[in-house]
């Protein structure tokens, strides 16, 4: 699978073909009339005291178009583009044709849209020059004797790539997955068999628990977080810095990246505890790759020059021309060419799914549905205390996860409206609100097989039985939603936000 194919599938394209069976006759028929129906109903039901008719109309709109984002009738991109032509054209947006044609195009001002437009060309980067595969391959090297050692091999793989790569499909079931599936056919394991127990489903299934929490700790490590940033800021006005939302994140993620692989090791055990051929063959491929490359070696420092930035000159410099510096860099030194900026048509897809249903998410606010919504909730939520308030919410926000095929469609659909509700209550800022809905987003990837870009590889790739996949969903679920509550809300609270 190329690398266009891989970062498709993160931006709500369809994952590759072995993740599909034969579709029913009836799906399509499904896919197209369900988002028309939900719509059409909501359209026709009784205005709710308090809105306009206006408003309403559009709320049938978004929710017809959220809809048709899960059902996906066509590519994401697709959807959002006829959501927003859809809505300036029947003037629910704008007094005037001029406003509402600026509202529809806003989505493609926001910055946070050029950012994870930016890092997907550092994906790119990753792949034309080697440089995601050595590092995965040198880690395995180094710690791959022993089936533990390449959990947290493949752990540590993820991480020093996650900020870089903002599809965890590329990331992750481009560039982790294929070295992976090397490993277990050196000791007899094969997928759709008895022997995938041996040594492959433990490696292959932590592999996605690992690539759920790095989504998590970094902004630019899975596409829908950046595309939250555009929502908080679009909804509440408010902007969370790089370095403030890994600050945020970093006690439950180092935590879960420490004790997932061991956790998993011993409630999803291998049959084979040792794996001496696993460095050998490394050390094969290594040699193989000879040494490092003027490329590898020149997008190695851009990027670490970028993290440096977005760490420590955020007050300087913007984070999304940090990422438009490095790909200006890559493309002077010749780590890609302009061409293949051109003929990465997914990472453009992205641009255009990323612009369309911020803008749509926007529409929300702006006919006051936010508002109305926001004030309608909020009583029931302000009963409690702080502390049941915010567990509330984020409970609820994070297993609705379980109606959502990825994450795109979930932050689309229910991130405004939570946020809108969160900032009517007391006791946190609407940062803090912000954050505490935001920062989960990669960790409710794991409960289900299509509840982030690269479940579906995972899931259909032999080595998982579906009821393993479920059940061990459903442990991880639980346990990254504990682990949030205790140690990350309490972890806001400290830091001020």
């Amino acid at each position: 699978m190329t690398a266009p194919d891989r970062i498709e599938t993160a931006a709500g394209g369809k994952p590759p073909s072995s993740a599909h069976k034969e579709p029913a006759v009836w799906r399509p028929f499904v896919k197209v009339g369900l988002p028309l129906v939900v719509g059409a109903a909501i359209a026709l039901a009784p205005v709710p005291a308090g809105l306009t008719t206006n408003a309403w109309l559009y709320f049938a709109l978004f929710a017809a178009v959220m809809l048709a984002v899960v059902t996906e009738p066509m590519p994401i991109a697709a959807v959002g583009l006829m959501g927003i032509v859809a809505a300036g054209v029947s003037g629910l947006i704008g007094e005037t044709p001029s406003e509402a044609t600026a509202w529809a195009l806003g989505g493609f001002a926001n910055s946070t849209v050029w950012l994870v437009f930016a890092a997907c060309l550092f994906a790119v980067g990753y792949e034309k020059t080697g440089l995601g595969r050595r590092i995965a391959l040198l880690l395995i090297r180094k710690m791959g004797r022993r089936t533990l050692g390449l959990g947290y091999a493949t752990m540590f793989a993820d991480l020093s790539l996650a900020p870089f790569m903002p599809s965890n499909t590329a990331r992750s079931g481009g560039t982790i997955y294929p070295i992976l599936t090397n490993i277990p056919g050196l000791y007899g394991s094969r997928p759709n068999d008895a022997s995938a127990g041996k040594i492959g489903s433990y490696l292959i299934y932590n592999a996605l628990a690992i690539t759920c929490v790095t989504s998590s700790m970094f902004q630019t490590a899975l596409a829908p977080n950046v595309m939250a940033l555009g929502i908080v800021s679009a909804t509440i006005g408010v902007n969370i810095a790089w370095m403030d939302w890994f600050l945020a994140a970093a006690p439950v993620g180092i935590l879960l990246l420490a004790v997932v692989p061991f956790l998993l090791y011993k409630i999803y055990p291998p049959e084979i505890k040792e794996s001496p051929d696993a460095p050998r063959w490394a050390a094969a491929e290594l040699h193989r790759m000879g040494p490092f490359t003027r490329r590898e070696k020149t997008l190695l420092i851009l990027v670490s020059a970028a993290l440096a930035m977005w760490i420590g000159a955020d007050d300087t410099i913007d984070a999304t021309m940090v990422a438009m510096l490095v790909v200006t860099l890559m493309l002077l030194l010749r780590v890609i060419t302009w061409q293949d900026a051109l003929s990465n048509g997914p990472a453009w897809n992205i641009l255009i799914w990323l612009a369309t249903l911020v803008t749509l998410a926007n529409g929300l606010a702006r006919v006051g549905f936010v508002k109305w919504l926001a004030e309608s909730l909020a009583p029931t939520f302000a009963s409690h205390g702080v502390a049941v308030s915010m567990t509330l919410l984020v409970t609820s926000f994070f297993f609705l996860h379980y109606l959502f095929a990825g994450v795109t469609s979930h932050v689309s659909a229910l991130l405004p409206v939570f946020l809108a509700v969160a900032v009517e209550l007391p006791g946190a800022t609407p940062l803090g609100w912000a954050m505490l809905l935001c920062l989960p987003l990669g960790l409710m990837g794991i409960i289900t097989p299509y509840g982030t870009g690269p479940s579906p590889i995972y899931y259909s790739c032999g080595y998982i039985p579906g009821k393993d996949f479920w059940r061990l969903g459903a442990i991880l679920g639980v346990l990254y939603f504990v682990a949030y509550v205790a140690i990350g809300v309490p972890w806001l609270r400290f830091l001020g936000f």
